[in-house]
């Protein structure tokens, strides 16, 4: 048997990572398909009670309550497969959406939008897997001294998500500029040998995962030769049969082109890549009059922003395409079919095989 991407004791048969996407985007469906056929799913928390009657009087109960449903349904689909969710650092009560997560059984977490400087208090003692996303050396480097320095430990594995990623970016408008002109490799490779000194200092592997514009063979099989242990994939799985979106989002996917793929400003104050539509021209001409704080993400200021990013997003992945926020990697205008997941993750996996990852 060839190599695998092992986390600790974990041991995925195919080494990729579905992205975490919200709201509403990755959860119980998306999550055990593609932990059951072999990868590592991810449930997104962002959000994810809104389906919950209480959740425009009590959010937070909603969306724990949500987390521990979503998860216990993706444990019946994936089988014996591998299950994390990703939790934005901004999220308001971050701390108790990753202590939930921990009490419901999930193997891993994975958090970006800010560094995770505390993550391993709060799943201490639990045998929890965490990761940052980190998008430099720099905030990499950061974060281990830190978490050395207070908890005595490392990351369990890192992802480095590059310009080309969806939603919410790791960049400013001015760094998407320059690194789309520059190729993100130098940055994937340095953060690769840094985390194999920390490995070596533990005496742990720590396994580096590609993300950001990943959606075929070619570009899977181009981060391993980098060095990448995995890769994460997050637009490529909206347009299958499994995605927990509806179907007009996964619509709005294949109906785009490469001119509709935009950077946006988004509310919460961090640039975001998102399809181009009827809803963000309006919004830019006149602000939508907000009713109702969702108490979703810390940077928010709810005085100065031209719409509620939680009702934008939540309209999305119910398919309410007129007043929808429809969040997207850089090449979701390659999506031109709705896909099965088996047959993703196939492809795949035959890149790995030729890479010669696996006998």
């Amino acid at each position: 048997m060839g190599k695998t991407l092992k986390i600790g004791e974990l041991e995925a048969r195919i080494p990729v990572i579905q992205g975490g996407m919200g709201v509403g985007i990755s959860l119980s469906s998306l999550a055990g398909a593609v932990a059951g056929e072999g990868g590592i799913g991810m449930i997104s928390t962002a959000q994810i009670g809104f389906r919950e009657p209480d959740f425009d009087t009590n959010p937070f109960a909603a969306n724990y309550r949500a987390m521990e449903k979503e998860i216990k349904k993706a444990r019946k689909i994936a089988g014996n497969g591998i299950l994390g969710v990703n939790i934005m650092t901004v999220t308001r009560n971050y701390e108790q959406y990753v202590r939930t997560a921990v009490k419901a059984g999930i193997d891993l977490i994975v958090s970006g939008a800010g560094l995770p400087v505390d993550l391993p208090a709060y799943t201490q003692g639990s045998g929890v897997k965490i990761a940052p996303v980190v998008s430099s050396l720099k905030s990499f480097t950061v974060l281990c001294r830190l978490w050395e320095r207070k908890y005595r430990r490392f990351p369990d594995f890192v992802v480095v998500e590059g310009p080309k990623a969806g939603g919410h970016l790791g960049f400013s408008e001015e760094e998407l500029e320059t690194y789309e002109k520059n190729s993100y490799d130098s940055v994937i490779k340095s953060i690769i040998e840094k985390a194999r000194e920390y490995g070596e200092k533990a005496g742990i592997k720590i396994p580096v995962i590609a993300a950001g514009g990943i959606f075929d063979r070619e570009d899977m099989r181009h981060a391993m030769e980098l060095g990448a242990d995995g890769v994460q994939v997050g637009t490529r799985f909206v347009t299958t049969e499994e995605c927990d979106a509806a179907g007009a989002y996964k619509e709005a996917y294949i109906q785009a082109e490469k001119k509709d793929i935009c950077i946006v400003k988004s509310p919460v104050g961090m640039p975001a890549r998102a399809v181009k539509n009827r809803f963000l021209k309006d919004t830019e001409e006149k602000p939508v009059k907000l009713g109702h704080c969702y108490q979703c993400i810390s940077t928010c200021k709810q005085r100065d922003i031209p719409y509620c990013i939680t009702e934008a997003l939540v309209n999305a992945a119910k398919g309410d395409m007129e007043h929808a926020l429809v969040f997207c990697g850089e090449n979701a205008w390659k999506c031109k079919k709705i896909e099965k997941v088996k047959d993703i993750m196939e492809e795949f996996a035959q890149a790995a095989y030729e890479k010669g990852e696996f006998s």
